[in-house]
């Protein structure tokens, strides 16, 4: 047996040195410098699916032909490589890309005896399965930045090894406002962008994360690079690795700043409602109380002599009552329940008219200008509403320009596509006639704007302002079926926009109607819950000398009526509990078909829901006086007369 510390014999250095050549997978092919094969494997022929003869002969000019019709670029070709044949030339590697998709990876170095350099050994290795892998990692990353651009959700790894390193996504990159190649890749350098009042949050709920698991499901406001302030939603869950430690935390993050502004929206919106809802309410029951007051104190002047010393006194308190009426009237505006007038008017017209008007109201300091598209279709709404919503707008203006300034009213066609729909919520997308207000006094903050259309509302110093001046032209523009929103900022004045759909045929629903004196005394149902109300209707329609029926309820005047025979006109209150009033005039109706219907109510006649009435029905404005109850009654009276 041959002894292991012996030398190998040359035979089989060169035997061992074969069985190497021929056992790599790469291919191995040695050229001299005088460009003859001196050597190769198996697994070259193989690999340029070459004819075994063809490389035993040693000429490459064959193979150099048969190689090159393989490849993309023929020229590539190591045999024409003058780099490959340099006396300087040193160990380089390039590629080899075949038509049929294959990449081969080629290493090139010198072949040396001694110091001498006698050749070249390159290798060939198919890295086709690598750069095909390569590849698809490339597209599925490239697939999967146009996914979150799409979705506007990015992604990031934070790893948990103590290193602070921190990726980011391309989307990641857009929403924090920061260029790629610019983030320095570093979990401070996020908490740098996040707002100081959520920064200990948004780390106790990582560290939590981290700690006990917990799902890591943060909203919180960034400041960007340009100062911009978003919200943005972050979720993460943690990766472990094969001990059970915690690895990385894999996050993504979504720009939820337009969802969070339309949900503001929605919620200031419905709070408005809401708060219209129950200023409607209030002023319903008020205007119950103030038409009692109003009405016995009418009848109380009424016998009171001049001389008398509780006349003034009662005065007064009429006068307070009408005040009360003003506030009630302005709630009512608020909450979309107030009685119009509308019909199709030109607003050019309107602010053209209230021009002349608000230069003397505004005073000296303020300057009034008006710019006026020409041509603007009609709109349809009360005009002296919009009147008085134009004069509060241009009050406030004044109010917020205390040294003077500059009050521009502007109107203009507007076109309102979907991105501005989408920032004016519930706007809808249309064509609009706008009317714009703009001051430039000292402005509002964001807390200020978000409450200025709530009633009772007011920033400016207690006995100078009611806080409904605003309420009302809110209330105003929504019942006109329009919309009103305000742009402003503190130093930068304000501008609130009101539109209006373009009118489409004019609306005859108003009721008007002339008063005369029919001389006649019929016989009244006269229906009302208020105990008040019925007991001042009754006894002043009394002393007219008409038969009046008083019932509290509709059910109770239902029953009456069957009693009473011929009834000459129903005056009942529009809400009452259990059925409501209107629900009382439409069954009479259905018996009594020319029955004179008047009915009592504060809210609008579109609050009311009239449509299922014939137009022949009257509204009663609450707060009213026993004199406008009179004239009314005899109106209406009057028309049935005329009619038979």
């Amino acid at each position: 047996m041959k002894d292991p510390t012996d030398k190998p014999t040359l035979e089989e250095t060169i035997a061992l040195l074969e069985a190497t050549l021929e056992a790599t997978p790469d291919g191995i092919l040695v050229v001299g410098l005088d460009r003859r094969v001196k050597r190769f494997n198996q697994q070259l022929v193989e690999m340029f699916r070459l004819p075994a003869d063809m490389v035993e002969r040693g000429d490459a000019t064959e193979m150099i032909a048969l190689v090159a019709e393989q490849l993309e670029d023929p020229d590539a070709m190591l045999f024409r490589s003058p780099q490959l044949w340099s006396e300087s030339s040193r160990q380089f590697i390039t590629h080899l890309r075949f038509k049929d998709g294959r990449v081969f990876e080629r290493y090139v170095a010198p072949q040396r005896i001694g110091t001498t350099i006698v050749g070249r050994v390159i290798s060939y290795r198919d890295i086709s399965t690598s750069i095909r892998t390569e590849q698809a990692l490339q597209q599925h990353r490239a697939f999967l930045e146009k996914a979150q651009e799409i979705a506007h959700i990015g992604s990031w790894v934070a790893d948990l090894d103590g290193s602070g390193r921190l990726g980011w996504s391309t989307e990641t990159h857009r929403i924090f406002g920061v260029p790629l190649g610019e983030f320095q890749g570093a979990s401070e350098t996020f908490y740098a962008f996040v707002h100081a009042d959520d920064l200990d949050a948004v780390r106790e709920g990582a560290d939590a994360a981290v700690r006990e698991g917990k799902p890591y499901d943060i909203v919180h406001r960034i400041i960007k690079r340009d100062g911009a302030l978003r919200w943005v939603h972050e979720r993460a869950d943690v990766v472990y690795d094969a001990h059970g430690r915690p690895a990385r935390l894999i996050g993504t993050v979504q720009d939820i700043t337009e969802r969070r502004q339309l949900e503001e929206q929605l919620r200031h919106a419905q709070k408005l409602d809401a708060i219209g809802t129950l200023a409607g309410g209030i002023a319903h029951d008020l205007n119950n109380a103030l038409t009692a007051i109003a009405g016995y104190t009418e009848l109380a002047l009424s016998v009171l002599r001049n001389e008398h010393p509780a006349r003034a006194d009662v005065q007064e308190i009429r006068r307070a009552a009408e005040r009360a009426a003003s506030v009630t009237r302005q709630l009512l505006a608020f909450s979309r329940k107030q009685l119009l007038e509308p019909r199709v008017f030109d607003l050019n017209e309107v602010v053209e008219d209230l021009g002349r008007l608000l230069g003397r109201l505004l005073g000296e300091n303020v300057h009034l200008s008006t710019s006026l598209e020409p041509g603007l279709p009609p709109i349809h709404a009360d005009p002296s509403q919009i009147e008085q919503a134009i004069i509060n707008l241009a009050v406030n203006g004044r109010d917020a320009m205390a040294d003077g300034g500059d009050l521009v009213l502007a109107t203009s066609l507007e076109r309102v596509d979907e991105a501005s729909a989408r920032v004016r919520a519930p706007m809808p997308t249309g064509t609009y006639v706008m009317l714009s207000v703009t001051d430039n006094g000292h402005g509002m903050t964001a807390d200020t704007q978000a409450h200025i259309f709530e009633p009772f509302f007011t920033t400016k110093d207690v006995g100078k302002g009611t806080g409904l001046g605003l309420s009302m032209v809110y209330g105003t523009v929504k019942q006109s079926g329009g919309f009103i929103f305000v742009d402003s900022a503190p130093g930068s004045g304000s501008v609130f926009r009101l539109f209006f759909l373009p009118a489409g045929a004019p609306d005859a629903t108003a009721i008007r109607v002339e008063a005369h004196d029919a001389g006649v005394h019929p016989k009244l149902l006269v229906v009302e819950d208020e105990a008040s109300v019925r007991t001042l209707v009754a006894s002043t329609l009394a002393r007219e000398g008409y038969a009046v029926i008083p019932a509290g309820s509709a059910e109770e005047a239902l029953d009456l009526a069957t009693d009473a025979g011929e009834i000459d006109l129903l005056l009942t209150d529009a809400s009452m509990p259990g059925m409501s009033g209107l629900a009382l005039a439409r069954m009479m109706l259905a018996a009594r078909p020319s029955l004179p219907v008047i009915v009592m109510s504060g809210y609008s006649e579109e609050m009311l829901d009239v449509s299922a009435l014939p137009a022949s029905v009257v509204i009663l404005r609450k707060p009213f006086t026993p004199t406008e109850l009179r004239q009314k009654i005899r109106v209406v009276l009057s028309q049935r007369a005329a009619r038979t």
